[in-house]
This record gives structure tokens, sequence and C-alpha cells, in this order.
């Protein structure tokens, strides 16, 4: 048996101004970092020794896993890739979700944020949030990155990454922290989830969500702060 632990970044500071951050590099708030603590202690819990951990660019997810070795006593490198990044969320980026409702409506935007293939529109490449213009982000060749994504288009990086850096590892124990829309992707692949089903996925900050792996098959899944718990759909 071996496990893989999925944790999404604790609470950013754009999450509590609930602005569409996407790419945009924000940190953890104090809450968020609590959070990423209690991941870290929930975790130590199981007694699991990871032996390889893996994160994107993005500080936010970094520092939650810092703080989950920390934690763990456990501060081996990690892998960072820019295919485990949040889905790039193109003109809205910076924009408040509650204002946006207001604006163009509630189904609009829920349509934005949960969708397979519905994009917004390109974000302007002048713009300070766009990409090419955040230095977390020179070591990505320019052409290949995005002004917009939809969930399908980061399912696509997502999963290739997965696929040929990570599942080839079926018996080790792994620890990914990442993003909303990162976690989304994965857990359609891993549960087989229709475009229906993903849509009314949803997951919760600093929340582990623990897979348990017989013969590369889940034979089981679970979040570890039942409090936080969202419904997983498949379980």
């Amino acid at each position: 048996m071996s496990f893989l632990i999925l944790v999404r970044h604790g609470q950013s500071t754009w999450n509590l101004e609930k602005r569409f951050t996407g790419w945009v590099d924000v940190d953890l708030t104090e809450t968020g970092k609590s959070e990423a603590e209690k991941a870290g202690l929930l975790i130590k819990e199981k007694n699991i020794k990871i032996h390889f951990y893996y994160s994107s660019l993005q500080l936010r997810a970094n520092n939650t896993l810092k703080i989950i070795q920390k934690v763990l006593n456990d501060e081996k490198k990690f892998s960072r890739a820019w295919q485990l990044n949040e889905r790039h969320y193109g003109a809205l980026t910076g924009l408040n979700k509650i204002e946006m409702s207001k604006k163009i409506g509630e189904n609009k935007v829920y349509e934005f944020r949960r969708s397979w293939d519905t994009k917004p529109e390109a974000l302007d490449k002048k713009s300070p949030y766009h990409p090419t213009n955040i230095k977390t982000y020179d070591s990505i060749p320019r052409e290949i990155i995005p002004d917009t994504e939809s969930l399908k288009d980061t399912y696509e990086r997502v999963i290739k990454f997965y696929s040929n850096e990570i599942e080839q590892k079926s018996n080790e124990n792994i620890l990914i922290s990442a993003h909303g829309n990162s976690i989304r992707a994965l857990c359609k692949y891993l549960f087989n989830l229709n475009n229906n089903e993903i849509s009314k996925l949803e997951i919760p900050t600093g929340n582990p969500l623990l897979i348990e792996l017989e013969n590369s098959k889940i034979s089981n899944c679970k979040y570890l702060d039942q409090e936080r718990a969202k419904d997983l759909l498949v379980f």
C-alpha cells in the first residue's frame, strides 16, 4: 500500500479578499499559515513517511508545504513545477468575485469558475498581473505561458506532468501541495469524474486529502480534517 496526499494551500491574502487569483503570486494569511500547520499535524498523526514532495511555482503552495514539512520535521528538498500552478483566470484576474457576481450575474461567474471548457477573455499582456510580468515565472518559456485557461486547459498540463513525473512512483508515499483547480483537475483524473461531476467538486484550503493506493488503484480516501471536509462525490 502507498499513499498520495493532496493539500490545497492555506488561505491566501486574495482568498481573504475574494479576488480571482490565478497566477498572481500572493502569500498566505495568518489563518492560512495556521491551516498549513494543522495540516502538518494531521499528517503527522498518521505516521506516514513521505518519500517525495511536489508543489507549484507559487508562493502560497510552497509556503504551505514548507510549514507542513517543518511540522513533520522533514525539510528535504521538494520539486516545484509550473504545471501544478493554479488555473489562469485571464481578464478576471484581480477582480472581486462578489462584485463580478453583481455585475455579470452569479450564473456567469459560476460558469467561469466551475465549467469544464469555458475560459474568460485573455488577460492583457501589459497587465502587471500577467505571468510574463511576474518574476516567479521567469524560468518558463514565454511562448507557453497562458493568457487565460479553462479547467480543461489546466487538466491537460496537470495530468501530463502527473503521468510523466509522479504516477510512475506507484510504491512511494507522495505529498502534493497545490491549488483548488490543479487539485480538482487531478481528482477528475484519479476518480474518473465526468465533466458534470467535476463542476460540483470543491477543494477546502489546508485540509489534507489522504488517498490510499493498492497496486496503483484507489482503495480508500478521506479528508483528515473531517470538520472541514467536502463531498468527494465518489466515496
